[in-house]
């Protein structure tokens, strides 16, 4: 039988070659915190998405890139950094960036959301918590319970301020909240600035809370439901999915890790996770 027709036709030399267009998806999954995870579970900062980022960018034909984002939230300075960073490389390839939020987009988490032009999240999606938190601990009365005495000397009256050895002042609680008011004005500001008109206006929008995906749409925080497959499917039938994961840390890829650091590492990440039921 005859294979005339069978097989696609063989390029001249030096006859461009039609390549498929590429939609890059970078998964951010975790904790955004600036320190590095001895675990293999992902964290979020800069360092560790730079690689996947410029990657993501750099596909030649390159038609979009869309953020698959799995985040409680974290550092402000880390998603700042790495919001810019997206920004920054969406204007210089100027391709439109699209956000997926699976089960978490919250806080941090949110915020790298809004460095896209377009959020999606499933109906199920935890989304918003546009708000700031610090937690901690008060050790004082263990301390007297176990006769401990706390010796600590500082230069400069308000080196020690929120010393969890210390008894608690009124004006370091103060000092915190106005940080608190600060980066939350930054946080709405973002917020803000990358929604414009498409947000509703309701004033719950900056009080910290969550949301479900119909409810977050609703209130304008995203542009619509449904998941990354079926929408990048619908907008760009004939384009090629490629994924660009953060690496692992050192350690993780080694498959070395102290367990005293894993474990406390693993607690602090399952008290991240946990404010959102999961």
């Amino acid at each position: 039988m005859s294979m005339t027709g069978k097989l696609a036709r063989i390029p001249k030399v030096g006859e461009r070659v039609d390549r498929k267009d590429v939609v890059a998806v970078v998964k951010l999954h975790g904790v955004i915190t600036p320190q590095p995870s001895p675990l293999a579970r992902g964290v979020i900062n800069l360092a560790a998405v730079e690689t996947a980022l410029t990657r993501a960018f750099g596909h030649e034909r390159l038609k979009a890139v869309a953020l698959q984002i799995n985040s409680p939230g974290g550092a402000p300075t880390q998603s700042g950094l790495i919001a810019e960073r997206i920004r920054q490389l969406a204007d210089e390839k100027k391709v439109p960036v699209i956000a997926f939020a699976e089960d978490v987009a919250a806080s941090g988490g949110y915020w790298l959301a809004c460095a896209a032009d377009e959020i999606y999240a499933h109906r199920t999606s935890l989304v918003g918590s546009i708000g700031v938190v610090t937690g901690g601990f008060g050790f004082t009365g263990l301390l007297d319970r176990f006769g401990v005495e706390r010796r600590l000397y500082t230069a400069g009256e308000n080196k020690s301020r929120l010393d969890p050895f210390s008894p608690e002042k009124p004006e370091d609680v103060e000092w915190l909240n106005k940080l608190h008011n600060q980066l939350h004005d930054m946080f709405a500001g973002w917020v803000r600035q990358r929604r414009g008109d498409r947000l509703s206006g309701s004033d719950d929008l900056f009080n910290g809370d969550v949301w479900l995906g119909t409810k977050a749409l609703e209130l304008g925080l995203v542009d619509g439901l449904g998941n990354l497959r079926d929408v990048l499917g619908r907008r760009y039938p004939d384009a090629d999915v490629v994924f660009a994961e953060p690496k692992k840390p050192l350690l993780a890829r080694l498959g070395l890790s102290s367990p005293a650091a894993a474990l406390l590492d693993a607690v602090e990440h399952r008290v991240a996770w946990s404010r959102f039921g999961l």
